[in-house]
């Protein structure tokens, strides 16, 4: 078995994507089928908010994500019209959105858990240091500062500050936070990457599909180069994502069929693949 050939601690990793992170949901009901379990979790952007839940209840997370998800709507991670975007541009001048839809969505995944310690296993919630460009990971502390900072989506939300820091979200540098769970003590790493991992998009032919190819291949750029490094010295169990779809992470209306279909193609992965010692197994790009 899978969960067997894998060595000890192992990692989860969870990528960002906004709401693509709704393929995480499967990939995790699939691993839970397989008994494939974490010992530390490591997200970026909705992967930290999908990771902590992971972290706080590892037996149940898949299925009490499965629920959270399902009442996700765009309006609530990113409430107001067009005049009110407007409104908050004009008195933020960095962002549309204000945080306090991402709050309420937090409190809704964590419940009452507020903090790194009430959590049951180790968890770094992955951010970008706006002074230094470089990723910064938070593991102790309050949890909401921590998961608005590596969720902050420059332009949409505003930078947190948090300990002498100014932060965005950690995907700007580190969508797939693969060497942050190396350093905190992995020997194997599970992928779950959002980007629509194993595909690649076709080559544009309008406008639209430029901006979409741009976006996605921006996205897993940083993973299609530190897979390989990471898996020269540990198994990294890469999990496929669901098929292509022309899809904002923006919109919230395809989360059951991301669902599904990340499940069904983890499960049938899973049910195949053989790990024999460090390597790549599966892969972030087609």
């Amino acid at each position: 078995m899978v969960a067997e050939a894998l060595p000890r601690p192992v990692g989860f990793v969870l990528g960002g994507g906004g709401s693509l992170g709704a393929s995480q949901v499967g990939m995790l009901q699939a691993l839970a089928e397989q008994r494939v379990t974490a010992d530390l979790v490591v997200g970026s952007s909705v992967g930290s908010l999908n990771g902590s839940v992971v972290a706080l209840d590892p037996v149940g997370a898949a299925n009490r994500l499965s629920h959270a998800w399902a009442r996700l709507t765009r309006d609530m991670v990113f409430p107001g019209g067009l005049l009110a975007q407007a409104r908050t541009l004009q008195r933020t001048r960095t962002n549309l959105f204000p945080s306090s839809g991402l709050a309420a969505v937090i409190a809704a995944f964590l419940g009452t858990a507020t903090s790194f310690a009430e959590l049951a296993l180790p968890f770094g919630a992955v951010t970008t240091d706006i002074a230094t460009a470089q990723p910064h990971m938070i593991s102790s502390g309050p949890l909401l500062p921590a998961l608005l900072a590596s969720a902050a989506i420059p332009a949409l939300y505003p930078p947190v500050d948090h300990d002498g820091r100014r932060l965005y979200d950690g995907g700007v540098v580190a969508n797939v936070p693969m060497r942050q769970a190396l350093a905190i003590g992995a020997r194997s790493l599970v992928v779950l990457d959002c980007a629509f991992p194993g595909h690649l998009p076709p080559q544009p032919e309008t406008a639209a599909d430029a901006v979409f190819y741009t976006v996605f291949v921006t996205m897993r750029a940083q993973a299609v180069l530190e897979a390989p490094i990471a898996a020269a010295e540990v198994p990294v169990l890469y999990l496929p994502g669901p098929s292509l779809r022309r899809i904002s992470p923006l919109d919230f209306t395809y989360t059951d069929a991301l669902i599904a279909e990340a499940y069904s193609a983890a499960r049938l992965f899973l049910e195949k693949v053989r790990i024999n010692g460090p390597g790549l197994y599966g892969s972030p790009s087609g």
